[in-house]
């Protein structure tokens, strides 16, 4: 029998993800059924069963990836020279997370997708977990850029790193929110917004 290559396990298992996607976005996880994945990748119960025993497995695949998605997108964003401003961060990784592989052009279908793994997480322990583990490696690289701007002037140092990343984690959580909602955020409104918030002013008293 001829070896299968592992570029070709790759793009299986890619059709998988791909076609749950589309179907867990547009009809939620709990309507969706195994037999509608079959349908929408367009192979045989073997060969999606060969990579995922269950659909649990396929939606914690599939929130694994997204936010993993996530924080490269942070990652790769922070390390080009010069770094970008965190209006320009932010603004820069909401267009990425609109724009997804497995969303293609629709910047609907990521982030609705992004809603579906959030209003799953409360009931699946498994999928929590997951989602934890991934907040907490965001919030420490957040937390890290956050020291940087405040180093160099571009954020106050008035309140801990920490407590900013979690705030700035949250605007961008909001803005998926809004987007998969709405449909109406647009990225470069969003840095012209951000860059009037951000900007390092007195504290209250």
């Amino acid at each position: 029998m001829a070896r299968v290559s592992q570029a070709h396990l790759d793009a299986r298992r890619r059709q998988i993800l791909d076609g749950a996607v589309r179907c867990f976005a547009r009809n939620g996880f709990h309507a969706t059924s195994m037999q509608d994945v079959l349908r929408e990748s367009e192979l045989s119960a073997g060969a999606v069963y060969r990579y995922f025993s269950s659909k649990d497995e396929i939606i914690r695949a599939i929130a694994v990836e997204v936010v993993d998605t996530i924080r490269s997108a942070y990652a790769e964003a922070a390390a080009t020279s010069p770094r970008p401003t965190p209006d320009a961060l932010l603004s820069t990784v909401l267009d990425r997370v609109f724009h997804m592989a497995a969303g293609g052009d629709d910047p609907l279908l990521s982030t609705r997708l992004i809603l579906q793994v959030w209003a799953e997480t409360p009931r699946n322990e498994d999928l929590a977990a997951a989602l934890r583990a991934g907040f907490a490696s965001l919030h420490e690289l957040w937390a890290g850029l956050v020291r940087d701007y405040q180093a160099d002037g571009q954020l106050p140092a008035e309140a801990p790193a920490a407590d900013i990343a979690r705030v700035l984690i949250a605007t961008a959580q909001g803005l998926i929110a809004q987007q998969a909602l709405f449909g109406d955020v647009d990225t470069g409104t969003v840095r012209v917004a951000l860059h009037a918030v951000l900007r390092p002013m007195t504290p209250p008293d």
